[in-house]
């Protein structure tokens, strides 16, 4: 009788859990703030495979010369031209820690590279005490990087290989910035003496400004620019406005698409619009706490949102100021039109067409350029029908 009664009192619990989740993911979906749209066939493009044959691809740059610079999270940095990938990888990087979801990530370059040849690298990098995301720069000679110079190590290091966050940005006024996750330990996001969980912002030779939020602030790492944040694989700078966006990953539900201020708190994870994995109970203290961000916008399910990028070219005009993010869990490319910070509408593109998408680019040709992370993975170009 009493393991009848266990029984039933666990199928009542299970119930009971489901039902609640449910009736979150309906009441958060239709109550989202855009029309959602998942036809794709009227669009006004079709996708070209540049070159494939990549290992897990994150990033990519464009060079001068019209090559193109690919890293492979297996820490390989690869080149492509004329749509040909080049068998050799590019040497001379540092020792890269391939641990879980981290290795060779982001690639940029600098504002000023016709004129000093500085390429931007991050990275997961390891000490005695764990692994970590660390940025460094250096110049292309051949197949080689040379003149290589550390910028920045993300401390403390910690033993999981989740959450790098790694996106690297540069703004009008020649800062770096760099997202970081909070690398699965959700409460290092909330803490200013901790890098974990928030966004970087450093002078391009990897010096801090004296104007950062935290400096000579007692207790805080005066590198962090922003912070609650869980893990931002995205970033990229408005084009008309120069504000710095970034998206980040919730956990079962929440991702954010965020404007990213000095000295703001993003929340995570006191607030947020996820839930807890396998339950779908509550984080935190809900959705809204006085002193922390509300997100411009919010995916719940999660799309497992990576790489970002706005439209600026002029080889699809109807896209022009529109947003693109890469979706790892859905397999597609989402389409936001915006009204000044308001998403009045997005657009889901390429379901399952390309797999995961890792990176969205606008190219200097005006196309949009996607990688699709896979252990064969490509790099597309999307181009008018």
């Amino acid at each position: 009788m009493k393991s009848m009664m266990t029984t039933r009192n666990l199928l009542l619990l299970v119930l009971v859990s489901l039902s609640a989740w449910l009736l979150y993911s309906t009441e958060f979906v239709s109550n989202n703030h855009a029309d959602i749209t998942a036809d794709d066939k009227a669009m006004p493009f079709k996708v070209v495979t540049i070159t494939e044959g990549l290992e897990h691809p994150w990033g990519v740059a464009f060079l001068l010369d019209g090559r193109m610079l690919v890293t492979e999270r297996a820490g390989r940095l690869r080149l492509i031209e004329n749509g040909h990938l080049d068998p050799k990888p590019v040497k001379g990087l540092p020792q890269i820690r391939q641990h879980g979801q981290g290795g060779l990530m982001d690639v940029v370059l600098h504002p000023e590279y016709q004129n000093n040849g500085w390429i931007y690298f991050s990275y997961a990098g390891g000490d005695e005490f764990g692994v970590g995301t660390e940025v460094g720069r250096g110049r292309l000679r051949g197949h080689r990087i040379v003149d290589w110079q550390h910028l920045f190590s993300m401390a403390p290091k910690s033993g999981g290989g989740r959450h790098f966050g790694s996106r690297l940005v540069f703004d009008r006024d020649g800062y770096l910035f760099i997202t970081l996750g909070e690398r699965g330990d959700r409460f290092r996001a909330q803490d200013l003496d901790d890098h974990a969980g928030s966004v970087i912002r450093l002078h391009d030779d990897g010096r801090i400004p004296a104007d950062n939020p935290f400096v000579n602030h007692a207790g805080a790492r005066p590198e962090i620019y922003s912070y609650g944040h869980r893990n931002l694989q995205g970033a990229a700078l408005h084009p008309t406005t120069g504000e710095l966006w970034t998206h980040e990953h919730g956990p079962q539900g929440g991702d954010e698409l965020n404007i990213v201020e000095p000295g703001n708190n993003y929340g995570w994870p006191v607030i947020t619009y996820g839930k807890e994995y396998g339950t779908g109970f509550d984080i935190g203290e809900g959705t809204h706490k006085e002193g922390m961000q509300q997100p411009l916008y919010y995916w719940v399910p999660s799309i497992a949102p990576s790489g970002m990028a706005f439209y600026s070219g002029d080889r699809i005009p109807e896209w022009q100021g529109d947003l693109f993010v890469g979706s790892l869990k859905f397999q597609l490319l989402v389409r936001l039109e915006l009204d000044g910070q308001l998403v009045v509408n997005e657009q889901r593109l390429l379901q399952k067409k390309l797999g995961r998408i890792r990176d969205v680019r606008t190219g200097p040709d005006g196309f949009l350029y996607l990688l699709s992370d896979a252990g064969n993975g490509k790099l597309v170009r999307l181009e008018p029908r």
